[in-house]
This record gives structure tokens, C-alpha cells and sequence, in this order.
């Protein structure tokens, strides 16, 4: 080749490059809000009512919670809200009457309060005329049994007093979020909306049903390989999946059993994870090999619930040891092996299930973004 031939294609072949590297640089021009909206009421299932409003509340909450909405996050929280609620703000539960009278005998029992006086407390009459017994037997959405027990610890003696802290309504809204969830979140988070009475009644519109269930899906660093995981953490917890795994690494370390339940500390008596569960007494068996003290073991397993877990020597050298004894890689996210338990369920229901459930709704709304 001749030598200006050669210079000019150098030439060229650098400013290409010069412009290819130009052309990465370019900062990714943010979406339009109107643009977001549109993709969202394609996504939306077609029996969708108020797609336009949907479609507002949504595209606010990723803008205010600063997350991107690619259309995998839009397809991850339309399928969430789809098995949730089939979008609906306060969706009817089969049978929550009966649910909501069965729940109060049993909590009732648990404390030996006969029968007799819970049902005498009952036929109280509250504000509207009606007694709480009646109100309690027309009851059809989780909305309306928390509001008839607001109303009711406010007007029975010592009522605040009493059961303030024991509201049986723990989830809500179009998403099915923890209400406590939302009211921890919100303590170290602007709400974007003005607070209509209290954030458990926001949980219950759609638009703060919305913000809070896309913060406890989306809202965290998670590096699962596909998004089924991050699908069982919405039910079962955060990083439930990715503790999961880490818990089959140790009981294939120590051989010795444990639940893959996602809960590497105890947190049903007393709440602070202090007592010793299975998880950390299987770890402790593992203490010399690991090189760590029973304290050092307990401190990394309470960041259980954050990233800064995996970070923790105790996540690394659990996950060596056990891969230099089985001779192959194992996986950082695995199923959480629960049960789901829940006065609304009358069936055999896992985590698993929730989430293949879920995953199959996103595929189809990925399949539907693509045509």
C-alpha cells in the first residue's frame, strides 16, 4: 500500500475511533415524563380502568424515588401489582369477615380473654350508629378492616392504650406493601405527596401504594442474575435470595441442616436478633476454619439485611470454604424455601410460587413492550 494511502486510512481509522469513543461519551438524554406515561399505559393490562392515572402515579414514584424507569423496572412493578391487586387501589378479599372474626377469637384466646367479653366489646356502637359487630361482618377489603380498627381503639375505653400497636392489617394497597415497611421508609425519606391522615392511609391510595411498594422492590443494589430474586425479596425480604444462598453454602460447609428461609439472625423473640437461631449456630461450628470470633460472627450476620453484607469477610469465606469442599462454583441467589402463613390464604402457597408467578407476568409484559 502506498504511503499517503496508509496515512489516510491511519487516518481515518483514528477518527473513527476518535468519534466512536466521542459518541459513547455523550451523556444518556433522560426520558420525557410524557414518554414514560405512554410505555406505561401500553404495558398496563388491557382491563386496566384509569390506565392514564395508573400510568401518573407510577412514572411520580420512579421520578421521586430517583429510579431509573427502564422498561424492565415498569415490567417488574406492573407484574408485582398485577398478582398483588390486579390493579385495584383496595382490592376485595374472599371471606375477610369471616377472616377478620376467626383472627380476633384466636388473638383473643392467645391473651384468655373469653369469648364472652370480646363479644360484648364488640357490640359497641361506633359513630355511624352501627355496632363494630355489624361493621366487622360487612367488611370486604383490608382498607376497610383497618379504618373500623382505628375507629375502634379511639372509641372503647383505654382503647389507644391498649391495642394501638396491634392494628391486624399489615399489608395494603395496590402492591401489597408492609405498612411498617412504608412507615420506617418514609422516616428517612420525603414522602412526594402530602400525608392524608397518616402514611398507613396512604398505603392504601394508589399513588402511595405505588411509591412505597416500587421503593421496597426496586429501591435497593441487588446483583441477582435475573429478576425472579428480586421477585422472592418482595415477599420474603430483602436480599432473602441472596441470604438464602449463603445459608445452603454453610450447611454444605458444616453439614449440619438449616431452613433456607433468608433469616441469617432470630428475629421472633424480642426483635433484636440477639438469641441464636440455626443459621448462627451452624456458622459458629465453622469458626476456626473461617478464622473469626463468635462476636465478629454475629455482627456480620445482622448486615443480613443490606449490601454491606456481601463485603463482610464472614460472606467470602463462607462461600470458599464451602466451594473448596464441593469442588465447583455455587450460586449467590437461591430460593428462599417458605411458606407463605397468612389469615388470607387458604391453601398451600411458597415463596416460590409468589415469585414464578410474578416472573411469568414480567415476561409477558416484556413480550408486550417488544411488539
Amino acid at each position: 500500500m502506498p504511503p499517503t494511502i496508509a496515512r489516510r486510512s491511519s487516518a481515518i481509522a483514528v477518527f473513527a475511533v476518535v468519534a466512536l469513543l466521542g459518541s459513547c461519551a455523550q451523556p444518556k438524554q433522560p426520558r420525557r415524563p410524557s414518554d414514560i406515561r405512554a410505555e406505561i399505559v401500553h404495558l398496563l393490562p388491557a382491563a386496566t380502568s384509569d390506565r392514564e392515572g395508573w400510568a401518573s402515579d407510577i412514572q411520580a414514584a420512579f421520578a421521586a424515588l430517583k429510579i431509573e424507569p427502564t422498561t424492565q423496572n415498569l415490567c417488574a412493578t406492573l407484574a408485582i401489582t398485577e398478582q398483588e391487586s390486579t390493579f385495584n387501589t383496595d382490592p376485595v378479599v374472599p371471606g375477610l369477615a369471616k377472616i377478620a372474626r376467626e383472627e380476633i377469637d384466636r388473638r383473643a384466646g392467645q391473651h384468655n380473654i373469653p369469648k364472652l367479653i370480646v363479644r360484648g366489646t364488640l357490640m359497641f356502637t361506633s359513630a355511624n350508629g352501627k355496632s363494630y359487630e355489624q361493621q366487622l361482618a360487612a367488611v370486604r377489603t383490608e382498607q376497610d378492616l383497618s379504618r373500623i380498627y382505628e375507629d375502634f381503639i379511639a372509641s372503647v375505653p383505654m382503647g389507644k392504650r391498649l391495642f394501638s400497636g396491634a392494628n391486624p392489617v399489615h399489608t395494603g394497597g395496590p402492591m401489597q406493601v408492609s405498612i411498617g415497611f412504608a412507615e420506617q421508609f418514609a422516616k428517612g425519606n420525603p414522602y412526594p405527596y402530602p400525608v392524608t391522615g397518616s402514611i398507613r392511609h396512604e398505603v392504601f391510595s394508589r399513588r402511595g401504594g405505588m411509591y412505597f411498594g416500587i421503593a421496597h422492590l426496586l429501591g435497593y443494589p441487588a446483583s441477582y442474575p435475573q429478576p425472579l430474586y428480586r421477585f422472592a425479596d418482595f415477599n420474603a425480604g430483602f436480599y432473602a435470595s441472596r441470604n438464602a444462598a449463603f445459608q445452603q453454602a454453610v450447611s454444605l460447609s458444616s453439614g449440619m441442616p438449616i431452613a433456607l428461609d433468608g433469616d441469617l439472625v432470630r428475629y421472633d423473640t424480642g426483635g433484636d436478633g440477639s438469641r441464636v437461631g440455626a443459621t448462627e449456630v451452624a456458622v459458629q461450628s465453622l469458626s476456626g476454619p473461617l478464622g473469626l470470633s463468635d462476636a465478629q460472627i454475629h455482627r456480620a450476620l445482622q448486615k443480613g439485611e443490606t449490601a454491606q453484607f456481601e463485603r463482610t469477610r464472614l460472606y467470602q469465606r463462607v462461600f470458599e470454604l464451602a466451594e473448596q469442599l464441593q469442588h465447583r462454583q455455587l450460586p449467590r441467589a437461591v430460593m428462599p424455601r417458605i411458606t407463605l402463613n397468612s389469615p388470607k390464604i387458604t391453601r398451600k402457597l411458597t415463596t416460590e410460587w409468589f415469585a414464578s408467578r410474578v416472573d411469568q407476568r414480567y415476561r409477558r409484559c416484556l413480550a408486550k413492550a417488544s411488539r
